[in-house]
């Protein structure tokens, strides 16, 4: 006889796996603290990547001022300016990435406590039906 409670369960797990499960539950296999720092770790290389490439972008459209005034310019204070640029930009990234990721991780955390309070559900109705399954085969009532 099919139990129309696991089915329910049962369905609403494989929606959840489909749909939400998929982002949230890779999620919920770290630790807090490694998974917002990989993913600080990932901002640190995107920002540096693309800081180099917007500086990049910016010594290239103004490369005939440079190569006319680079004799003139004051390096080190330029440096002083790029690295400062760089240390804000990373800073304000990161501060973003930090509260995205913290938020991102909660959000899984209470989305994959729902789905393992359901699997526990299903494992009980499971646990029920194996005892009264074994329970008729002890006492004889199961045929082949």
């Amino acid at each position: 006889m099919i139990n129309e409670e696991k089915v329910k369960i049962m369905d609403r797990l494989a929606l959840y796996e489909k749909q939400e499960g998929g982002k949230y539950l890779p999620v919920s296999k770290y630790y807090r603290s490694d998974y917002i720092g990989l993913a600080l770790i990932k901002n640190f290389f995107l920002v540096t990547i693309g800081y180099g490439l917007i500086l990049a972008v910016i010594a290239a459209y103004n490369l005939e001022y440079l190569l006319d005034n680079v004799h003139k310019m004051d390096l080190i204070s330029l440096g002083i300016v790029v690295l400062a640029g760089y240390i804000g930009v990373l800073a304000v990234y990161s501060v973003l990435t930090y509260i995205q990721y913290t938020v991102k991780y909660h959000n899984a955390k209470k989305s994959v406590k729902q789905y393992y309070t359901q699997l526990t559900r299903l494992e009980k109705i499971y646990t029920r039906e194996e005892k009264k399954f074994a329970g008729r085969e002890m006492s004889g009532g199961y045929r082949k």
